[in-house]
């Protein structure tokens, strides 16, 4: 028999009200600009690790968005100013208990702001929700050091095989650089920060900036991004956005090859954001945060099915 009842508690729904309440007090006592944008769109994000939900329309398809990034640059672009928005977020394939495929997304772009700024309003923002007053800010590549005793921007894939191997149980075969530098992250680090609180992650390998801006003026370089973990659950990840419309152009082609080069179908490039950028995104940084993961933390569920209405196996 089908269960039609909700996945949620009242008092789960009770206390998305307020936490919905709370965050927009917070974005409007600091002058932040409330915003909506399409979740259907024509195109979608590149990156090979996440597959979007593609819905027939009318002349064609229509992609749900994965994030609202793309059409908040092109505000941004406009002349919005700053501004944030929750909104719901799709991603297929993605189910546990800490992903739903449909899940509540907050997302905010602050201008002529960097990332390392931007973790700050991070921080106060989770002081204000989860009452958690301090914080750690890690180099990724120093938490290889100091969890795995190895030089993760360095480090060969014979040399990363090793430590993995000696480590875990088991180590995938087909895994390249970047695949094992991730298996090692969330299987080895991940655990261990996951008791040191809320904490920063910064300065990831260039390969992982996704949109961010690439630091070159180090031995290695590395991307201007940061995630942000609560007791061991990822809950953010930002950018000091790279403002480079050729740069992001390039990034996009190299998505796809890889995409080629995996089997897996090439995604259309947005023209519309490209465009945007080329008429001059300005300078600012941005984050994406897990609304449903930070309620699950708030109210001390494990799983963020326990805070959403009706999860993936009811709706």
């Amino acid at each position: 028999m089908t269960d039609w009842r909700p996945s949620a508690e009242r008092k789960a729904l009770e206390a998305r009200a307020k936490l919905l309440g709370l965050v927009r007090s917070f974005f409007q006592a600091r002058g932040v600009l409330e915003v909506e944008t399409p979740l259907l769109c024509s195109a979608g994000v590149t990156d090979p690790a996440i597959e979007p939900f593609i819905v027939p329309a009318a002349g064609g398809q229509r992609y749900l968005q994965t994030s609202p990034e793309y059409p908040m640059k092109r505000l941004l672009a406009a002349g919005s100013g700053d501004i944030y928005q929750i909104c719901k977020a799709f991603r297929a394939g993605e189910l546990g208990r800490q992903h739903n495929p449909e899940y509540t997304i907050l997302e905010w772009y602050r201008l002529q702001t960097n990332h390392h700024e931007l973790i700050r309003e991070v921080a106060e923002l989770l002081a204000a929700v989860l009452d958690r007053q301090g914080w750690q800010i890690w180099p990724w590549e120093a938490l290889f050091q100091q969890v795995l005793n190895i030089d993760g921007l360095g480090a060969t894939p014979e040399e990363l095989k090793a430590v993995a191997a000696s480590r875990l149980d088991r180590v995938p075969d087909h895994l390249d650089h970047g695949g094992l530098l991730d298996l090692l992250f969330t299987h080895c680090i991940e655990p261990v920060i996951a008791g040191w609180g809320v904490v920063f992650v910064v300065d990831y390998p260039a390969s992982q900036g996704a949109l961010a801006r690439v630091m070159a003026d180090r031995p290695f370089p590395v991307a201007a991004r940061f995630e942000c973990y609560v007791d061991g659950a990822e809950l953010a990840n930002g950018y000091w956005e790279c403002v480079d419309p050729e740069e992001l152009e390039r990034r996009f082609e190299a998505d796809n090859e890889q995409r080629k080069a995996r089997g897996i179908e090439t995604r259309p490039v947005d023209s519309s954001l490209l465009a945007a950028m080329r008429s001059g995104l300005p300078e600012c940084a941005g984050v994406a945060l897990g609304l449903d993961r930070l309620l699950a933390l708030q109210l001390g569920q494990a799983s963020v099915g326990s805070v959403i209405s009706f999860d993936w196996e009811r709706c």
